[in-house]
């Protein structure tokens, strides 16, 4: 199965999306979905930055590191590639905001709702999890 299959498939099963993302590409571990727990649905709920998206950030931030205080070339790699990612999923998807994303409230009984009578979580999240995987890949 290949990584965007992957995450979609860990969404499916409930995982959030930051943990989709960063699973798919760290591995199904403890430690890398006790590491995305807190940032799906836009940072805890928030409708913030994306979870797909955060979930990219900590795959960027564990896949290029070593041991110890981070220098000063492995902070402008890692900067380089978020940056990059953001680019690119904001050109795919308009916005990398969770609330933009789905403009629906994900906190709200009527936004829940709307979400699921429209399969925003269909529509909406699957493609930002299989868009992040994608560029993940495509830029590292």
């Amino acid at each position: 199965m290949n990584k965007t299959r992957k995450a979609v498939s860990l969404f499916h099963k409930g995982y959030n999306c930051a943990q989709a993302v960063l699973m798919a590409c760290a591995g199904e571990s403890e430690s890398a979905a006790g590491t995305a727990a807190a940032f799906g649905g836009g940072m805890g709920r928030l409708q913030q930055t994306c979870g797909a998206v955060t979930g990219a950030y900590l795959w960027f931030g564990m896949s290029g590191g070593k041991p110890g205080i981070p220098d000063g070339e492995y902070k402008t790699r890692v900067y380089g590639k978020v940056r990059e990612f953001n680019r690119l999923f904001i050109e795919r998807n308009g916005t990398d905001q969770c609330s933009e994303l789905l403009g629906e409230d994900l906190n709200t009984p009527e936004g829940k709702m709307q979400i699921s009578a429209r399969n925003l979580t269909g529509k909406v999240c699957e493609k930002c999890i299989a868009d992040a995987v994608e560029i993940i890949e495509s830029i590292s």
